[in-house]
């Protein structure tokens, strides 16, 4: 407790040293309160936005016609956000992952591990080269049929 008191005592004396330092105590302003029906919530600004998307809302034919009439750019952007968020989500597990003491190295000597049986499997030798070439090709014509292009 006494070494506390010391402190701010230093303290004290370190800001009353220096001339150049000034406090200024003045009284605080007031703060506004803003009441419900202030003209920044039901103004016409507002107003403006909220008549022409209530309207477009209120009657379905618009909205079915909208989705038939805009179907694939709307697909196109629900991909491609969708796609974002998979690539954050994953982005994010992955970096939790990352931060587990451990994990990260023992991932490293795994992808290490494999690529080194990979290697011998099926790289070193001639005959394994064009067993997994075979292998590749039966993939392609599964997936993309028998002719290609």
């Amino acid at each position: 407790m006494e070494s506390k008191t010391q402190a701010n005592e230093t303290e004290v004396t370190d800001t009353q040293q220096r001339p150049d330092l000034e406090v200024e105590t003045t009284q605080g302003g007031q703060i506004e309160k803003l009441s419900v029906n202030d003209s920044t919530t039901t103004g016409v600004e507002w107003q403006e936005w909220v008549k022409p998307v209530s309207d477009f809302l209120s009657n379905a034919e618009n909205i079915g016609q909208f989705f038939s009439d805009y179907r694939k750019p709307l697909i196109t952007v629900a991909i491609f956000f969708g796609s974002f968020v998979a690539v954050k989500v994953t982005l994010s597990v992955l970096d939790a992952v990352n931060d587990i003491p451990l994990l990260a190295p023992l991932f490293e000597l795994v992808g290490i591990g494999y690529t080194g049986w990979f290697f011998f499997r099926y790289l070193l030798k001639t005959s394994t080269r064009r067993e997994l070439t075979a292998e590749l090709d039966s993939l392609k014509k599964q997936y993309l049929g028998e002719n290609p292009q």
